[in-house]
């Protein structure tokens, strides 16, 4: 063990196994996990080699033999927990993306929330055993987060009870969908649906695409790889033609929206229902970003714990970069962001299983509101942990940007969050929609519940800037509640001046539309308070369930770092509404002095709490024990660069080169 980060272990003030086990939710969820994980530890089938020394079809190969082991493992353990299947594939895939993963996180809850009862006896046995292995087929090289503008069709033949599936268009073609280009022999398809002569907009249909013995693709299906991308190199994204389709019409997915034998369509209660997959991956993703930003800080801070550069005092040895302040400026902000995400990604993933039940029950009143928050919230947390990764690489210095250090290989992976379902400024732009509406009816005397009631509030229907010496209390600025108040004042002081905005453009007899996208900066700033409205009022609750005063000592200093970080970025909206004035602003960058040094000697047990193994870890720079440099040395030198001591190209290229010069 590193003798530098020992030292930093035994200066913590807070129990880290108790912490660990409230992240977890328990210490027996703990137990369980850690269980699960030494499954895959000490099996020798899923020993991989590096695969940042493989080719990129080598990658693939890998991915699926893991994922193939996987499957038969689970099933040998007997792991059936939607939650421990995840703990599992996780540690499985290591810093690999699963070739199977879009199977399990859209295709298999798409049949388990779409399917009629009629389809769901045919299809969940076929997908569970994987005879059919699927994804999930809704971007087209012409549109992504556009849905309405997707343009495959699916026309319903009566004559024969069939509905045919086209790609009418170049920009039709299906794009992106994991798994499509090699695994799946199985897609569900989004398109518009066309019967008796009317297009009824967007809806699910099942589709073969390879056969289920040879694989080869069926006739009319032109399928294939997208080719190389940003990261995910072991993931085949492909590309789907479909030409005079033809699949059965219980292909359909018709536990919500039915077409009749006769072609007769029968409308779901809610069209919202359709995007059910996608509310689910949003609300998923929040825990991702987490996660991502978590992994992230871990490296940067155990590696800063060891890193000893420059000097501070003239003479003096080199000190851990940790102890600058500017290091813990750049770091512990993004530790207090990512412990805010876990725990708002909890609520998402309780919010949306609450809601879901509803929904089976046949309740379908708070649907929009987990659209509206789970795409806000998407994009809110994707963003964030994005720049926070890019700022642990950088905050390494040059090691960060070796992939020994895994930390790009977190961020080329992380980074589509940022696009894929729903790109996040459209993603702002439908919580907007959603606030907007809501504003507008609270103005007219409806009571609001939810996440929103905040809008009914009648001392928030100001926008002049007012002095503070003008409001009945002044902030504290070191108590949560208050700070609580303020965000929400903010966000619904931006949610009326985006409304306000929208009334004036109509007013210059703009229509709705332009109304609206003259408007759009104004919203998405709005959607933008709100979330983090909602990210500081979450963290401060769930202090408020923590008994163990050590533990609630250093988080509640997180969430004061968190949410007086988010005040010195956003000064300007705090500063015009009137909600802080200049002194108070400046006496918040002084505090935030004041929380770094206070959480300096907590840092490495903080990030230690989430309990991230180092195999799931795959850095040398975060390694638990610290020993960055001789690992990155062994590192280096099994690079098959490294396989010889002279390079064939010096016999093929450079030796004739110098014999002609």
């Amino acid at each position: 063990m590193n003798p530098d980060i020992m030292k930093e272990r035994q200066n913590a003030s807070f129990n880290v196994e108790k912490l660990t086990n409230i992240l977890d939710g328990g210490p027996e969820k703990t137990r369980r996990r850690r269980e699960i994980e030494s499954l895959v530890v000490s099996d020798p089938d899923f020993k991989e080699e590096d695969p940042n020394f493989l080719s990129r079809s080598e990658r693939y190969d890998q991915a699926v033999r893991k994922s193939a082991q996987m499957i038969l493992k689970l099933r040998e353990y007997g792991i059936a927990d939607p939650d421990e299947i995840y703990c599992y594939k996780n540690l499985v895939k290591g810093n690999f993306q699963e070739a199977m993963g879009l199977h399990f996180v859209m295709f298999l809850p798409t049949l388990y929330n779409q399917c009629d009862p009629q389809q769901s006896k045919k299809w969940l046995p076929l997908a569970e055993s994987f005879q059919v292995m699927g994804t999930y087929a809704q971007t087209e090289m012409g549109h992504g987060t556009h849905l309405r503008g997707l343009e495959t069709t699916a026309t319903y033949d009566p004559a024969t009870q069939e509905f045919v599936m086209n790609s009418p268009t170049i920009s039709s073609i299906k794009w992106w969908p994991g798994g499509l280009g090699k695994t799946s022999n199985h897609a569900i398809v989004l398109a518009q649906l066309y019967t008796q002569g009317n297009c009824h907009g967007l809806h699910a249909f099942i589709t073969q695409i390879r056969d289920m013995t040879t694989h080869v693709p069926l006739p009319g299906i032109v399928v294939g790889d997208i080719g190389p991308k940003f990261g995910f190199n072991e993931v085949d994204n492909g590309f789907l033609k479909l030409e005079n389709v033809r699949i059965p019409r219980d292909n359909m997915l018709m536990k919500y929206a039915k077409v009749e034998p006769d072609g007769t369509y029968v409308k779901p209660p809610s069209a919202k229902l359709t995007y059910g997959t996608m509310v689910f991956i949003r609300s998923m993703i929040v825990g991702e970003s987490s996660r991502a930003l978590s992994k992230s800080c871990i490296i940067a801070i155990r590696y800063s714990a060891v890193r000893h550069q420059s000097e501070i005092r003239k003479g003096e040895p080199e000190p851990q970069i940790m102890d600058y302040q500017t290091q813990q400026y750049k770091l512990f902000p993004l530790l207090a962001t990512a412990y805010a995400f876990h725990f708002v990604g909890q609520y998402m993933r309780q919010t949306y299983h609450r809601i879901s039940g509803d929904i089976n029950e046949g309740d379908f009143s708070q649907l929009p509101e987990l659209h509206a928050t789970s795409a806000g919230l998407k994009a809110f947390t994707t963003w964030a942990a994005n720049s926070g990764i890019e700022v642990c690489r950088m905050s390494c210095g040059g090691h960060g940007y070796s992939r020994s250090s895994a930390l790009p290989d977190i961020y080329v992976d992380f980074t589509p969050t940022c696009t894929y379902e729903g790109e996040n400024t459209v993603m702002m732009l439908q919580t907007a929609r959603y606030l907007v509406k809501c504003y507008r009816q609270a103005k007219a005397g409806q009571q609001l519940s939810g996440i929103v009631s905040y809008l009914n509030e009648a001392k928030h229907q100001r926008v002049q800037p007012q002095p503070v010496a003008a409001r009945p209390t002044v902030v504290d600025i070191n108590d949560l509640a208050t700070l609580v108040e303020v965000y929400k004042q903010r966000a619904a002081i931006l949610v009326e001046l985006a409304a306000k905005s929208i009334q004036q453009e109509l007013q210059r007899r703009k229509s709705q539309e332009d109304a609206w996208n003259n408007s759009a900066i104004d919203l998405v700033r709005a959607s933008d308070a709100h979330c983090h409205y909602v990210v500081v009022k979450l963290f401060t609750e769930r202090l408020g369930e923590i008994g163990d005063t050590a533990i609630h000592s250093v988080l509640s200093t997180l969430a004061l770092l968190y949410a007086l970080h988010g005040i010195t970025n956003n000064s300007g909206d705090f500063l015009q509404a009137g909600l802080l004035n200049v002194p108070q602003v400046m006496q918040v960058s002084t505090r935030i002095k004041e929380l770094l040094s206070q959480l300096r000697p907590n840092a490495v047990a903080l990030v230690d709490a989430f309990d991230v193994h180092d195999r799931k870890l795959n850095s040398v720079l975060g390694r638990y024990d610290g020993n960055v440099y001789e690992n990155m040395f062994e590192w280096a030198r099994r690079s098959p660069l490294n396989a010889t001591e002279v390079h064939e190209s010096f016999h093929k290229y450079l030796k004739p080169l110098r014999a002609k010069l």
